[in-house]
């Protein structure tokens, strides 16, 4: 039985811009700049617009998807597959959402202990980021959005420090460009678009949008601002640091904050760090309020009920990736499900819909 939203339930078309975009920015624009110049150098920006360019193609997909079905992915899997096949094939997103968190959080505290707090627990940061995470996720749909609203807002001035290191840049660094074979330049692309994940959230809030097809600019312009922001991080990375240098620098983002200097305070990096809480909140709370929301629609199950188990199975999964390679592995499997699910999945889907769409009219 399809679950009508409510329409104070719902959001503005814009506010789509805010979701997609805060999704798209995680702990990965803190050094996703090394991972891909190993593979095409310094003309691994070529490979950030590449991955951006065929974001598009997948959110003309998604929406062709939910528009068809006049819902979300749960109603597209009914559609397809019929009531029960169709919901148990919703059934592994909860974990896949779960994965999500577990990967975002677990990752960010790595951080936290490598520049800040060595000794910082895993278990009780996480269980605060649970707690705060399970009280937005309460206020519904439009309080998560309120969050990633102000994920994006309040920590945008972060971007004008990045000026700092303009003096120290040497831009003769990217070149000769296209320096790269054609097949570097995509196996790069395909790395960054593990970081550009996230945006697939729409097929999951789809149907809590006013007036949706309005909303289909504001996505196209959430994923191009991130491609612009993360094509200009990139280029002044490769202009601040050698080839070299950045091989030795895990986190080229936090480094490069290290040269910042205000009258009122000395390491900026932990200003960055800190406002970086702003930053992973939003998308913290988006993957638990998708998975318990899946939850709802294929058993049932109260939302509020959902969001605090997937919480618990958060916080018995954070203990068990402790150290340096479990969690590089953790992060290395979940980017490949994710890209499995953009870019193998989600094209499968809206060629099964538009299959079934036409067979349903004859």
């Amino acid at each position: 039985m399809e679950q009508v939203v409510p329409e104070k339930a719902k959001i503005s078309p814009f506010l789509v811009f805010f979701l997609v975009h805060t999704m798209q920015v995680g702990v990965g624009v803190l050094g996703f700049q090394r991972i891909i110049a190993l593979t095409a150098g310094y003309d691994a920006w070529i490979s950030i617009i590449i991955a951006g360019l065929s974001i598009h193609i997948i959110l003309w997909m998604i929406y062709k998807i939910a528009e068809t079905v006049d819902g979300d992915i749960v109603s597209a899997h009914t559609f397809v597959f019929g009531k029960k096949l169709g919901k148990l094939l919703s059934l592994p997103f909860v974990l896949y959402f779960s994965l999500l968190a577990v990967t975002l959080l677990r990752t960010f505290i790595e951080v936290i202990q490598v520049w800040m707090f060595q000794d910082l627990s895993p278990f009780w940061f996480s269980l605060a980021f649970c707690g705060l995470g399970i009280y937005i996720v309460f206020g519904g749909f439009r309080t998560v959005t309120g969050v990633g609203f102000f994920g994006v807002v309040l920590p945008a001035y972060l971007s004008f420090t990045f000026l700092f290191t303009i003096p120290y840049a040497d831009f003769r660094n990217l070149l000769p460009i296209f320096d790269h074979s054609i097949k570097d330049l995509l196996l790069a692309a395909y790395q960054m678009s593990f970081t550009y994940l996230g945006y697939e959230i729409l097929l999951f809030i789809y149907p809590f949008i006013k007036e949706p097809k309005k909303s289909k600019k504001w996505a196209h312009l959430g994923v191009l601002y991130t491609t612009l922001l993360y094509t200009l991080l990139s280029i002044i990375t490769f202009a601040y640091f050698s080839e070299v240098q950045l091989q030795k620098n895990i986190w080229s983002t936090l480094t490069m904050w290290k040269i910042v200097e205000m009258p009122f305070v000395e390491r900026f990096e932990y200003i960055g760090i800190a406002n970086w809480n702003i930053v992973i909140l939003p998308n913290f709370c988006i993957a638990i309020w998708c998975g318990s929301r899946i939850l709802k629609r294929v058993t049932n199950l109260k939302q509020k009920k959902g969001a605090i188990i997937i919480c618990l199975v958060i916080l018995i999964a954070i203990n068990i990736f402790n150290t340096r390679e479990v969690i590089n592995t953790l992060t290395t499997y979940t980017g490949r499900i994710a890209f499995f699910i953009n870019y193998g999945y989600i094209p499968l889907l809206f060629f099964l819909v538009l299959l079934v769409k036409k067979v349903k009219q004859k």
